[in-house]
C-alpha cells in the first residue's frame, strides 16, 4: 500500500510523535535523555524548527514543532532520529532499527488547538502514570515556561508571553492554565489526528490546508476544544 503524503507546509505547528520499535524503549539513562535534546538542538540549527514543547517518555517522543521552511520538518526528524540511533547502537552495543515506521505528525491549528496540544504533550507523564505533577517529571517542556528553567531548545509562543508583563505572572499564567482540566474528547481527538497524519483544527482550517496543498484531506476532526462556559 502506498504511503499517504505528508502535510508539508512551514509556518504552522505541528504535533510530532514518534515511537519505539514494537513499543519497546528507546531511552535508558538520564544521559540518553539529555543527548537527545542536545540532538534537537543540533537540528534546529541544521533545519530550522521552532520547538514550543516537547515530553520525552521510555518508549516514545512528543514534539509540537513549527518548521520555518517546507520541507524542514522531515529533514530535521530524519536527522534526529538517525544520529539518536547511532549513538544507542553505539553505547549499549546494539544494532538494528529503533524506531516503529515513520514519525507522525499533525497539523495543529490557532491558539485554543495549540493551547490543547501543548497540554495534552506536558501531561503525557501523569496520563501513564509516572508523575503526579507536570513540573516533577524532569523531561518535558513544561518547568520552562512553568518555573522558567532554561532551555536549550525551547521557543516561547506569543500567547505565552501576553500571559503576563514580567517572567513571573507569565509564569504564574501558565500554571494557572494546566490546573484546568481537558476533556477526554480533546484528547483522543489530538492522539486520533496525530496517527492518521491528519490536522487538529476547524473544518475552516481543512479547507485552508487543502487550498495551500492542492488536494483534499480526508480526516475531519471530531468536534472543537470545550472553551470555560461551555456545558460539561
Amino acid at each position: 500500500m502506498a504511503r499517504k503524503p505528508r502535510l508539508c507546509i512551514s509556518g504552522i505547528p505541528y504535533h510530532v510523535i514518534q515511537r519505539g520499535n514494537n513499543k519497546e524503549p528507546i531511552f535508558f539513562s538520564e544521559d540518553d535523555y539529555a543527548y537527545f535534546l542536545e540532538i534537537i538542538r543540533e537540528a534546529k540549527g541544521k533545519h530550522p524548527c521552532l520547538i514550543y514543547g516537547y515530553c520525552l517518555m521510555t518508549n516514545h517522543f512528543h514534539l509540537l514543532a513549527e518548521p520555518k521552511e517546507i520541507g524542514n520538518l522531515s529533514l530535521f526528524m530524519k536527522f534526529l532520529g538517525a544520529k539518536y540511533v547511532r549513538y544507542i547502537n553505539k553505547t549499549y552495543n546494539r544494532c538494528g532499527t529503533l524506531w516503529q515506521g515513520r514519525f507522525k505528525c499533525s497539523l495543529i491549528e490557532g491558539e485554543l488547538y495549540f493551547l490543547s496540544c501543548l497540554h495534552y504533550i506536558e501531561m503525557n507523564p501523569l496520563r501513564a502514570g509516572i508523575a503526579t505533577l507536570p513540573e516533577t517529571y524532569r523531561w518535558s517542556s513544561y518547568r520552562i515556561r512553568a518555573f522558567g528553567e532554561k532551555s536549550i531548545i525551547i521557543d516561547l509562543d506569543p500567547w505565552y508571553n501576553d500571559l503576563g508583563n514580567d517572567s513571573c505572572k507569565r509564569q504564574a499564567g501558565y500554571r494557572n492554565f494546566f490546573h484546568k482540566l481537558m476533556p477526554d474528547q480533546t484528547w483522543k481527538m489530538i492522539r486520533d489526528m496525530t496517527a492518521k497524519n491528519a490536522i487538529v483544527g476547524s473544518n475552516k482550517f481543512k479547507e485552508k490546508i487543502e487550498n495551500v496543498l492542492n488536494r483534499k484531506i480526508i480526516f475531519r476532526q471530531p468536534g472543537r476544544p470545550k472553551k470555560d462556559g461551555d456545558e460539561k
